[in-house]
């Protein structure tokens, strides 16, 4: 299996202006920009989608493996904050919280600690991976 997307960027690095589009067109030529990766200018940025991607992967890798030790969670919640320093990702902090009928806080604690370590994006990162989590 094989995902794309494409960016475009026009201009130099502070003024310029850029687009980016996924496969699926869930982005479409959505707008990213100087001011919206280090101020709070409108539009997305690469950490954001890093941190979207980090959540969504967390979220699905957890499930799995709740699923093969016995337990059906109801809802797992999952937001991961991304810290850029000096030019580089040096963590992502995953927030997690999940109803998980049946299950006890150290089997729920190692579960998530697999799915941290796990994950494909997880796997795909140079930093730091830490996590709270809370069995609602």
């Amino acid at each position: 299996m094989k995902r794309n997307a494409t960016a475009v960027w026009n201009g130099s690095g502070k003024e310029g202006h850029g687009h980016l589009t996924t496969q699926s067109t869930v982005l479409t030529d959505t707008q990213y920009s100087f001011s919206s990766r280090f101020e709070n200018g409108i539009g997305t940025n690469p950490e954001e989608l890093v941190a979207a991607a980090h959540a969504g992967c967390f979220s699905m890798k957890l499930s799995f493996i709740l699923g093969a030790a016995g337990f059906t969670p109801d809802r797992i919640e999952t937001k991961a904050v991304i810290t850029l320093e000096e030019g580089s990702i040096t963590n992502s902090h995953l927030v997690v919280t999940a109803t998980v009928p049946g299950i006890d806080a150290d089997g729920f604690e190692a579960a998530v600690v697999n799915a941290a370590a796990n994950c494909p994006i997880s796997k795909l990162y140079n930093c730091a991976i830490t996590h709270e989590a809370v069995l609602a």
